[in-house]
């Protein structure tokens, strides 16, 4: 049996010269005099002189800037660290030089449940990337300019980002499944001037029109001077500016220098609870971070390929974009990714041989718990490492994995955000991998766990903290002009250090453990728990599909009430399986982690990116108005609230 940290994975003797980190060591210690015995070495040193590791991170990818590059930091406190001063970059000619030669390589597999598989070389990218800034040009778009997309995961999508960020315009996007109140309230803040969009699509085998959601969107934007239609899915989107007829020209490839710090795009918080924030990232941060998180973590560079699910609306899209700057390739997957079966992801796997897979967790869960067997079922030699991110995932997880794929490739599970677009916490391949945990800190991100004194603890949960800039912090809020709602989001609790609201617990070798946001963080009695290490212990039973737990806290600092709703298949919720699932979490936790009442739901309440709204449950429960705490149309199954909140007050 194993245990939470138990090692199941150890890098063998030749990892450390065969992977892109041990090239980069070597090359430190050959260009840098710098030796490091392992990881965590390598690490603390990250952290120790930020200065000389973002050096080395510029010098050794050979990053290009037009003008001289001077000091890394001009200012160093947070918020309003000022990187690379003077510098001139783009991030679309990072991309190009990383194309260049490769015309005849594979940049982009696309996958679509709309139309036929789509291929695109480098070459063919560039080519389509030209077009779409011709076509730019023509509708008048110039630096600074906003361009928007309500588009699918497609290569054009992917195309029309670089475009835009060639020219030194900004880039938002939104996924298509998004209705038209949620697209507004993103797009409507930075007053876009064009809108790319597509007709509709299929989900799984729904055709879905989405042309009275664009009407109603470009009516709600003012600003909007032209919107370019690709005909995706056969229609035509009226007064709309035809998608061949954008690309019919081909003009001069070229990337504006910008600086450091100039707006590439715009990622959106999830919007459940409130207007979303409008996270300004830089050219220069997202630059460096795609080097250093998929050359050194992820281990990518030419000749392997990521498959990660992604909509357009996660910030995994922008990393999955980002990869083409190693010079590997990606794949974009469209459609419903568990249609027609739970298998639907392994057989795309072997059918466009990635070499490094993303999952969800909740997906590799239900695939332990289902039983499926997909290493022996498909072809999937391919792959060489697989990477688990956005929610937690549980020791049972990692041990299925593990199990399927052994040590041909090994699990880096990892913990980041839309607030820096990358990971803050996630494996390398020269680490271990523990049951249960997260195996490192990434290079350059001074991680901690914080108590409510700002004392840094280690081996009890605590807030996640940076307390050391990166250069893909956010650079502002869009219309956050006096940056005051930046500062309260980030470094209201901790002046000086940046607070990102999960709830951590570090152990003495650097491994950790995220077990869920600490705005949702349970208080039984002065005790702190974990909603994550509730969902690992419930989620596991065979009967329950899905579950969510809300904490009503008691004023006088009682127990309060601690109320757990679950999504049961089959027969539903009976006396049996509630005294099993007590019993469990008595067991395998604590008595304080037995709820007061358990509750049968049909579904739980998620936001589109597929996060459980405790929160707003929470919120809703405690006498706050539906409508001020959370937007239906920022949720991906808007009925399972109503159901949920009957279910817990009594139909």
């Amino acid at each position: 049996m194993v245990d939470d940290g138990d090692i199941i994975y150890q890098p063998g003797p030749k990892v450390r010269s065969n992977s892109r980190i041990g090239t980069y060591m070597d090359w430190l210690a050959a260009e840098r005099g710098l030796s490091f015995d392992d990881y965590t070495a390598l690490w603390q040193w990250s952290v120790d002189d930020i200065d000389a590791f973002w050096r080395s991170i510029w010098d050794y990818f050979g990053v290009h800037s037009a003008t001289p590059v001077g000091p890394v930091l001009g200012r160093r406190e947070m918020p309003g660290a000022e990187w690379f001063p003077g510098t001139r970059i783009n991030y679309a000619g990072e991309y190009l030089r990383a194309a260049a030669g490769r015309d005849d390589e594979v940049a982009v597999v696309g996958v679509s449940q709309t139309r036929d598989q789509v291929t695109f070389t480098f070459g063919e990218l560039s080519e389509l990337i030209a077009r779409i800034r011709t076509g730019l040009i023509r509708l008048g778009v110039e630096q600074g300019d906003r361009v928007v997309a309500y588009m699918p995961n497609l290569p054009e999508t992917v195309a029309a980002f670089l475009a835009t960020a060639s020219l030194g315009a900004t880039w938002a996007s939104a996924a298509p499944e998004f209705g038209p109140q949620a697209v507004t309230d993103r797009f409507g803040q930075l007053e876009p001037k064009v809108l790319l969009t597509v007709d509709g699509y299929h989900y799984g085998d729904k055709d879905i029109d989405i042309r009275e959601r664009v009407a109603a969107i470009r009516e709600a934007i003012p600003s909007l001077q032209h919107t370019v239609a690709l005909s995706y899915n056969g229609r035509v989107v009226d007064d709309a500016l035809a998608w061949n007829d954008l690309v019919s020209e081909r003009g001069e490839l070229e990337a504006v220098p910008v600086p450091f710090d100039h707006p590439l795009c715009v990622l959106f918080s999830s919007g459940t609870t409130g207007l979303p924030k409008a996270i300004v990232h830089g050219h220069g941060g997202i630059t460096l971070e795609a080097y250093k998180n998929h050359v050194l973590s992820w281990d990518l560079g030419p000749g392997d390929r990521l498959m990660w699910f992604s909509t357009t609306a996660w910030m995994m899209w922008n990393a999955l974009v980002s990869t083409l700057l190693t010079g590997a390739s990606i794949v974009c997957i469209d459609g419903n990714p568990m249609w027609p079966d739970l298998d639907a992801q392994w057989r795309i796997a072997e059918q466009v041989r990635p070499t490094m897979m993303g999952l969800g967790p909740a997906f590799v869960m239900t695939c332990a718990k289902q039983g499926t067997n997909p290493a022996a079922t498909y072809d999937l030699s391919s792959l060489r490492m697989l990477a688990a991110a956005g929610s937690p995932l549980p020791t049972e997880g990692f041990v299925w994995l593990h199990e399927q794929f052994g040590t041909h490739a090994p699990l880096y599970v990892g913990s980041g955000g839309t607030d820096v677009c990358t990971g803050l916490l996630q494996g390398h391949p020269i680490n271990p991998v523990y049951a249960g945990e997260i195996s490192a800190k990434c290079l350059g991100v001074a991680a901690y766990a914080y108590d409510e004194d700002g004392n840094s603890v280690v081996g009890e949960l605590g807030e996640l903290v940076i307390t050391e800039p990166m250069p893909s912090m956010p650079v502002r809020f869009w219309g956050d002009d006096d940056m005051s709602r930046y500062r309260n989001t980030y470094f209201e609790q901790y002046p000086g250090v940046m607070r990102f609201g999960d709830w951590v617990r570090f152990t003495d070798h650097n491994t950790s453990v995220i077990t869920g946001r600490s705005d949702a963080t349970l208080n039984r009695g002065g005790v702190r728990i974990g909603t994550a290490e509730i969902y690992r212990v419930v989620e596991q039973m065979p009967e329950v599909v899905d579950s969510l737990v809300v904490h009503l806290e008691d004023p006088s600092g009682g127990m309060g009430e601690l109320i757990l709703l679950v999504q049961v298949g089959g027969v539903g919720l009976d006396e049996t399986l509630e005294a099993a699932i007590r019993s469990a979490l008595r067991s395998a936790l604590s008595p304080r982690h037995v709820p007061d009442r358990i509750v049968g739901v049909s579904g739980v309440p998620r936001n589109l990116t597929g996060k459980k709204l405790e929160l707003p449950v929470k919120k809703i429960l405690q006498g706050a108005d539906v409508a001020a705490v959370v937007s239906r149309q920022a949720m991906a199954n808007p009925d399972t609230l109503d159901d949920c909140l009957a279910a817990v007050r009594g139909r």
